[in-house]
């Protein structure tokens, strides 16, 4: 209905227009009645105006004929006055159609008009009671706030109250004297539990007391003379308890070890008195100080008495040095029973004691060993004395440290003013000692003790005793090099010919310096030192020096290669068993004995092929020089020398062999110089057959006498000797 109602209205306009057009063609601009002239109101047109009123008429028109319903109209042709009444009349039809609609429905839009009207009154209330509930929260908004704010303040005022009631809480505690702590400090012995539990407290109460009164309370002075009294009644108790176990150290025959060990259950006696009476503390330190240092030095003195008395009794002396003359009264090498005599350039078992297991081995006891008729070396001696020395050194040094509560310098103080004479005795002993002493393996096993006893205390973290091993070192060092040196110079002025008769074996001197040489190597590699090895090798220099001497009077060369090679083999045999094998001292002597080993096999093949020797020599250097043409004249020469070692080998081997096992008193050594013999040998006969291959000596009739060389090393294989 609205789409037609719209085309009604839309024809209708084109209709009037149209006709209001048409009216003016057929009237004219002056034709019409009165209501034609009202209704063009041609009095206000403007016909002198540019813009005229037909040009706007005319786009109304064209816009109208753009129309779908208008075009359709105009297509088929169809009256615009008829259709436009048609569609006037629809209209007034709806329209009266409309208005019986209304009417009808009259009593419902009163009824909806009326609810609509009560509808309004009830939100009227609502709106009214809505700003009523409004401005109630905004009263209840700022009582709310108000009571935050004081709630806020009381909460202030609690934590203040509650943190007042903990300072006044710790305070009153701190002051308060309890019954329990009054009949303990009074009553109880110093040793039972609850003592030291209430001494404990009795000490803090008099800290809180001190602090208190620092900051000027006043109730400080009603406690004050309670504290006071109890303080003196405590450490009058705390002073007899520690000095009575103090004096019971001085008993005879007490181990000293076991109420030490006990009083550092009562530590805290000693602090209490630290923080509470000086005079006292200090008094019970002396004390102990002047009780512990004269058992210490006492204990030390007797020990170390009753434990020189089972050292060897016979000991190195000045003259036992290596190069003096070997007698019958100085029987280095002879073989004493070791329960008598210790020996002097051989290490022996002497080198155990630095071993980890002996080395904190249980100490000597002087009178066990008495009993038993034992003898121990200075070595062992001064192990036990110093693994004593710095077991009972650690002990004290902790015990201090626990007991007094120092640390640091304070410490080092203290604990040489408990073990300062002792270690003063100690050292004193040592350098006596030293003076007369001349047994260089001792004073160097000594030095390694102390090296590994002062790694120990550093373990324990004991550092009192460094300077201690720093004085016993530098007693023991110099001695150690004046004793070396003393050997080196006995060697350096050692005459040979006042050792009386000499043999090619090994010497006497040579064998001491083996064997002392090798124990302070095997010594030294567990703690390298670079001066040890300097003093050792201007020892080796002297030593070398002198076997060049004595080999210098024997008259033969072949007598002083034997003597060379004898005492270069048995000085690298005893290094090799104990030093490593790439030592300075084992490859000098390796390189020694091959020179003089190649040496003596030179010498010892000369006699019986010394012939061959030069004349092969001889025509190798002409063939090198190209000179070949000269061995022409060599062939009665080379004749003679086929035929003269075909017939004799046999018998120069068999001589050659026995001459070497008979020289060298090393079999080992000896077999090895036959093999090289041999071995040089067959060397030789190879090198003349090759020079008996140049084609001047190639058709020589001789050449067939030529032993095969492999028929020779065949038969040189028999002569080698097994041992």
């Amino acid at each position: 209905m609205a789409a037609a109602a719209t085309m009604a209205a839309a024809a209708r306009e084109m209709v009037l227009r149209a006709g209001t057009l048409d009216m003016e063609e057929e009237e004219g601009p002056l034709g019409g009645g009165p209501g034609l002239q009202e209704t063009l109101q041609l009095g206000e047109l403007d016909i002198t105006s540019d813009e005229f009123i037909l040009d706007e008429v005319d786009v109304h028109i064209q816009a109208n004929l753009e129309d779908e319903l208008v075009k359709e109209a105009l297509k088929t042709g169809v009256d615009l006055r008829h259709y436009s009444k048609q569609v006037e009349l629809e209209l007034q039809q709806i329209e009266q159609k409309s208005i019986r609609d209304y009417i009808q429905e009259s009593e419902n839009i009163a009824s909806l008009h009326n609810q609509i009207t009560a509808c309004d009154a009830v939100l009227e209330r609502m709106e009214q009671m809505l700003g009523a509930f409004q401005s109630d929260l905004s009263s209840i908004s700022s009582e709310i706030r108000i009571l935050q704010e004081q709630s806020g303040a009381m909460n202030i005022r609690l934590r203040n109250r509650q943190a007042v009631r903990g300072k006044l809480g710790e305070l009153v505690d701190g002051l308060v004297v309890p019954s329990a702590l009054v009949t303990a400090i009074l009553e109880a012995p110093v040793t039972e539990p609850r003592f030291l539990e209430q001494l404990q407290e009795l000490d803090a109460k008099a800290a809180a007391v001190r602090e208190q009164e620092a900051r000027g309370t006043a109730a400080c002075a009603d406690v004050r003379g309670v504290l006071d009294r109890l303080r003196v009644k405590a450490v009058t108790k705390i002073r007899e308890f520690i000095l009575q176990k103090i004096y019971s150290f001085r008993k005879p025959m007490t181990n000293y070890q076991i109420p030490q060990t006990a009083l550092l259950k009562y530590r805290f006696f000693y602090q209490f008195l630290l923080g509470n009476e000086r005079a006292t503390a200090k008094e019970i330190r002396d004390e102990y100080v002047e009780t512990l240092s004269k058992i210490y030095l006492s204990y030390y003195r007797s020990y170390l008495g009753r434990l020189m008395k089972v050292q060897y009794e016979e000991v190195a002396e000045k003259d036992d040095l290596m190069g003096v003359e070997d007698t019958a009264k100085k029987g280095f090498f002879s073989k004493p029973s070791l329960r008598s005599r210790n020996t002097i350039f051989t290490l022996g078992t002497r080198g155990s004691v630095i071993s980890p297991t002996e080395l904190e081995a249980p100490i000597l006891v002087p009178h066990t060993a008495q009993r038993g008729e034992q003898r121990y070396p200075f070595e062992a001696l001064f192990r036990s004395q110093h693994y004593a020395l710095l077991d009972n050194s650690c002990r004290e040094y902790l015990f201090i440290c626990e007991f007094f509560v120092v640390s640091g310098p304070a410490a080092h103080d203290l604990f040489h003013a408990v073990m300062g004479r002792t270690l003063s005795m100690t050292l004193k002993h040592l350098e006596s000692y030293l003076a007369d002493c001349y047994d260089a393996i001792a004073v160097f096993l000594c030095i390694h003790i102390v090296l590994r006893f002062r790694n120990i205390a550093a373990k324990r973290d004991v550092p009192a005793l460094d300077r201690y091993w720093e004085q016993v070192l530098a007693l023991l060092w110099p001695r150690f090099e004046l004793i070396l040196e003393m050997n080196v110079q006995s060697v350096r002025s050692t005459d040979p010919q006042r050792l009386g008769g000499l043999d090619t074996r090994p010497h006497y001197i040579t064998r001491r310096y083996a064997e002392f040489s090798s124990a302070l190597v095997s010594i030294n590699q567990t703690i390298p030192n670079e001066r040890t090895m300097q003093l050792l090798g201007q020892l080796q220099v002297e030593v070398e020096n002198f076997v060049l001497r004595v080999a210098a009077e024997f008259s033969s060369r072949k007598e002083q290669l034997v003597f060379l090679i004898n005492n270069y083999d048995m000085m690298l045999g005893v290094l090799m068993e104990r030093a490593a094998d790439d030592s300075k001292e084992v490859e000098s002597f390796q390189q020694l004995l091959n020179a003089r080993t190649q040496e003596f096999i030179e010498e010892l093949l000369s006699p019986p092929f010394g012939g061959l020797v030069a004349f092969v020599k001889e025509a190798e250097a002409l063939i090198e020089r190209g000179q070949a043409e000269r061995l022409r004249g060599e062939e009665a020469r080379v004749t003679q020398l086929i035929r003269g070692f075909g017939s004799s080998w046999k018998s120069s081997v068999e001589s050659l062999s026995q001459d070497v096992m008979r020289s060298f008193t090393n079999f080992r050594n000896g077999t090895s110089i036959i093999q090289g013999a041999l071995t040089q040998l067959i060397q030789l006969y190879h090198r003349f057959h090759r020079v008996l291959s140049q084609p001047q000596l190639r058709a020589l009739p001789a050449r067939a006498e030529l032993i095969n060389i492999h028929h020779l090393m065949v038969e040189l294989k028999k002569h080698k000797p097994n041992f």
